[in-house]
């Protein structure tokens, strides 16, 4: 198996490693992200904020912005329809420090692609265009941006990707799907590998990446810089160290949904924080047959110490 360079530069910033997790509204919050970033991954992406949540109501969003200075480099993930409050809220986000800006052209929600946002902004290339001169104009980052390989009827992902790097994006992220595939289908990885050769800024490959071997098929038939891994990550985030799921023992599963928990319910609190943890603990439990009832009582326990308890019982009969 060819070995392949790792590591690239945004702009002035050199990512050390070529695995970073995709960002997933609901998933890419502070206490996951942070565990892989622990593992491995080389990039803070956070989840999606809406430009108009940044700008009218910062208060309701502030958890998905924060980080640390340990995650860096950290880009804030934003999305949007309209251009001049695209470039208003980077500006606002540009404030708290983050290494760059990535604005979201993939999203194949119906209700954010409707408002002509996420995968929307795939159909209107003129517009893409002067949102991205207006960001390199006026921000003092990079400007990246995640894109699909467009809509069913409409592939455009070579244009798109020409009118980000012309007008200055500094990194690209190619989900190979369209917006009608959404997270389901097999990837195209011909039209990844197509996307890179007509760009010189980094490309980053996306969907389809559920396991080591998948890495080096992504990295090998296209030629990508990285590989960004979504849904997989959840029930494995050992990924990010180059490890597939089945090599991790039972006890390192349970040392890590221990980790994670605290780090849940000390950002969340108890409460929220144990909600939010419950649906990780699903993938992370995923591959062991458990009693039914037993699951859906640990999946259902509100108290974060019954939960711990339940969760030693679970692990001391899988392990015995």
């Amino acid at each position: 198996m060819a070995v392949l360079k790792q590591g690239f530069q945004v702009g002035d910033i050199t990512i050390e490693g070529d695995l970073i997790l995709a960002p997933m509204d609901g998933y890419s919050s502070w206490p996951f992200r942070s565990l892989c970033r622990d593992l491995g991954s080389v990039i803070s992406y956070t989840e999606f904020v809406k430009a108009e949540d940044v700008l009218d109501r910062p208060d309701y969003i502030e958890d998905k912005l924060y980080f640390t200075e340990k995650e860096r480099p950290v880009f804030y993930q934003l999305y949007g329809h309209d251009s001049e409050m695209l470039v208003n809220a980077a500006l606002r986000l540009q404030e708290r420090g983050p290494d760059a800006i990535d604005i979201n052209l993939g999203c194949p929600n119906r209700s954010i692609v409707s408002r002509g946002a996420g995968a929307g902004l795939m159909l209107t290339p003129v517009k893409t265009a002067r949102i991205f001169k207006l960001l390199s104009r006026e921000l003092k980052i990079p400007i990246t941006a995640k894109i699909r390989l467009g809509w069913r009827d409409c592939q455009n992902q070579i244009l798109i990707a020409t009118i980000i790097e012309g007008y200055g994006g500094s990194l690209l992220a190619v989900h190979a799907r369209t917006k009608e595939q959404g997270h389901r289908g097999e990837p195209n990885l011909k039209a990844v590998a197509e996307t890179k050769t007509r760009v010189d800024i980094p490309v980053i490959g996306n969907g389809g990446v559920s396991c080591v071997e998948d890495i080096h098929t992504m990295r090998e038939l296209t030629g990508c810089d990285g590989v960004m891994i979504g849904r997989a990550a959840i029930r494995n985030p050992w990924i990010f160290s180059h490890l597939n799921r089945e090599e991790i023992p039972p006890d390192q599963v349970h040392e890590l949904m221990l980790d994670h928990l605290e780090r849940s319910l000390s950002f969340y609190g108890k409460t929220k924080g144990l909600i939010l943890f419950r649906k990780f603990a699903a993938g992370y439990l995923a591959p062991y047959e458990l009693v039914p009832e037993k699951r859906k009582r640990l999946l259902t326990e509100t108290d974060p110490g019954k939960f711990t308890q339940q969760l030693g019982e679970i692990f001391t009969r899988i392990i015995n």
